[in-house]
């Protein structure tokens, strides 16, 4: 398996970037071939040293690295990579990696 994580930083309107997300971009990921899973942080994103400059992770599950590159290959993956700009102003990491269990 393999994991796309975002790391949404803290915008400046919470609630504008929540009903934005939740309402026209996860509809949108939810269309992207080859996506397997889809989980996001529930409250606030802390760090081992307290607050975080975070306010949202995403973590989208595939079979493989090579299966997240051709997911974002397709109109749908550049469609919501695209969208990124419309609600992500502060800032967003994007971090893609293969698992395996330990």
């Amino acid at each position: 398996m393999a994991k796309l994580v975002a790391l949404y930083k803290k915008p400046a309107d919470v609630a504008a970037f929540d009903a934005y997300y939740f309402s026209t971009h996860v509809p949108k990921a939810k269309t992207i071939p080859g996506l397997r899973s889809y989980e996001v942080s529930d409250g606030p994103v802390g760090s081992a040293q307290g607050e975080s400059a975070y306010h949202l992770v995403a973590m989208l599950g595939f079979d493989s690295l090579a299966a997240i590159q051709a997911a974002f290959g397709s109109p749908e993956g550049q469609a919501t990579a695209g969208d990124l700009a419309n609600f992500a102003q502060a800032g967003v990491e994007l971090l893609m990696f293969d698992t395996k269990p330990v």
